[in-house]
């Protein structure tokens, strides 16, 4: 990724910058480190800006874009770089892609950290810094645990002289004058994005992850072949209608259970036609055993109905005859006969059986 970092003095870009360097491992550059590393190399481009600086004068454009070229030729910038502190203003910025354009570079993104300025003022004046170790703090947003002293090493806390409300009032006007016209510049490029830089640095630095991690992605997409972009377009887009087809399977799961029981129930028919026919079979045979029974029970109960008379007839005559002749008359009518032969499979006998009995009364009258 190829960035350049804007926002006021105080706004946070600096700190900003070192997570992202730390994360997606692409180089800081700022220029007034590179100004400070090429003086002290002693490097031609080096030497001219300690003449502009002895001279109290500002450092010519061309020199500074002369060391970030050389800086931007190392091997660790291949991946991309964070420009922090350049360009300052529209001259500066157009020169700059000018010279991204030629070595083949250009910027990806360019980062606003968009503060307040009454917050600018309170992070500036109430800036404190250790002389022994760096450790910094502000004893407005972040006091030290005892006043002047470093958390850190115990060491003193000093602040800078140009720390102060008239110095920080002038640095703000002055971004606000030349700086500030580039974030309509980049905008019209389409690669300005904005984050507030107020709250924890954590999640202002998650904010600024979020934006980096979305234009990775379209970069990534963006260098495929034109086929295989379509080809993962469409498998995206086949994703999300599988995901789809399965949301509405599951939601409709119950329904299509108890619907394909019927069909599961037709195949097993249609696959096993023995079995189907047996099955009608069973049910037929049932009335059948059960009329069976019926008959017997209606024959048990008429025999004895037609035998009762039988009965009653030698109770009547036992006055008249002798105690004797009233024994015979009760084997010739016996019932019992008639009950064995109801069983039989043939229903004929049973009926013809009532008139053989009935001459029996007869001829007790005769004899009477």
């Amino acid at each position: 990724m190829r960035i350049v970092l804007l926002g006021a003095p105080g706004s946070g870009k600096g700190t900003q910058g070192k997570l992202l360097e730390e994360r997606y491992k692409i180089p800081q550059i700022s220029t007034g480190d590179l100004l400070r590393a090429a003086v002290a190399a002693g490097t031609p481009l080096g030497r001219q800006a300690k003449a502009a600086m002895d001279a109290g004068q500002l450092v010519t454009d061309d020199v500074v874009l002369g060391m970030i070229r050389e800086r931007l030729s190392a091997r660790d910038t291949h991946n991309g770089f964070i420009l922090d502190g350049f360009p300052r203003n529209i001259p500066q910025a157009q020169a700059l892609d000018q010279l991204l354009t030629e070595i083949g570079k250009p910027l990806e993104l360019t980062l606003l950290i968009d503060v307040d300025f009454d917050v600018l003022m309170q992070r500036l004046t109430g800036r404190r810094t250790c002389g022994s170790c760096g450790w910094a703090c502000n004893i407005y947003s972040s006091p030290p645990r005892v006043d002047g002293i470093c958390d850190a090493c115990g060491g003193n806390l000093h602040h800078r002289a140009d720390d102060n409300e008239e110095t920080i009032g002038n640095r703000l006007r002055v971004y606000e004058s030349q700086t500030a016209p580039l974030i309509d510049y980049y905008r019209g490029q389409d690669k300005l994005r904005t984050v507030q830089g107020i709250g924890e640095i954590k999640h202002i630095f998650a904010a600024i992850t979020k934006i980096f991690d979305q234009l990775t992605s379209k970069r990534e997409a963006a260098r495929q072949p034109k086929g295989e972009r379509t080809s993962a377009a469409q498998a995206i887009a086949a994703t999300r209608v599988a995901a789809l087809e399965a949301k509405v399977a599951t939601a409709k799961k119950p329904v299509a259970k108890k619907a394909a029981a019927k069909p599961a129930a037709v195949k097993a028919v249609l696959k096993a036609p023995g079995k189907a026919a047996e099955k009608p079979a069973k049910p037929a045979a049932k009335p059948a055993v059960t009329s069976k029974p019926a008959v017997k029970k209606s024959a048990a109960k008429a025999a004895p109905k037609k035998a009762a008379p039988k009965k009653a007839a030698p109770k009547k005559a036992a006055p008249k005859k002798a105690p004797p002749a009233a024994k015979p008359a009760p084997k010739k009518a016996a019932a019992k006969p008639a009950v064995k032969a109801a069983p039989a499979p043939k229903p004929a006998p049973a009926p013809a059986a009532a008139p053989a009995a009935a001459p029996a009364p007869v001829a007790h009258a005769e004899e009477e």
